[in-house]
């Protein structure tokens, strides 16, 4: 039996790329897939990842990726502020949180990070073929932001 695309570096290090050039990194918007969606997309030889979002404050979103124009790999994620006040400075916090995806966990930033008065962790069980996590931010000590995500490997009959 070959060996799967997820299951190479290649894959691993394209992810990594593809979250550092959307979202985190600023990307541009592309074309949206539905209605009101917020879709960023990056292409690379016959990889490519289209992470889809709805909302801002509240919002619900779908990762994924496509090798030879077949679906191999996906995560859907919601998240939410669970304060009124969004801090000065969260979005800024959180893309450059997200930059540091690590390779040993490529789905959202490292399992912790603190950058002045935010304080940013990131649990996962599983592996690229099948997991689960959650991330929260921390302002002064408070969490202020949540999100769950999950996702893995897809196949496809035939």
């Amino acid at each position: 039996m070959s060996q799967s695309i997820l299951e190479t570096h290649t894959f691993t290090q394209f992810l990594i790329k593809a979250k550092q050039n959307t979202y985190a990194g600023g990307g541009d918007f592309t074309k949206s897939s539905r209605p009101t969606s917020k879709d960023l997309t990056f292409k690379e030889g016959e990889l490519v990842y289209l992470d889809s979002y709805l909302g801002d404050l509240d919002f619900l979103g779908e990762e994924a990726v496509w090798y030879q124009n077949k679906p191999v790999w996906g995560m859907n994620y919601f998240g939410r502020m669970t304060t009124e006040k969004t801090p000065t400075g969260f979005g800024q916090f959180l893309k450059s949180t997200l930059l540091q995806v690590p390779e040993e966990m490529p789905f959202r930033g490292p399992e912790e990070y603190s950058e002045g008065e935010f304080r940013y962790t990131c649990t996962v069980e599983g592996d690229l073929t099948w997991f689960r996590g959650k991330e929260l931010v921390f302002y002064k000590g408070e969490k202020i932001y949540q999100l769950y995500f999950h996702g893995g490997k897809i196949r496809s009959v035939g």
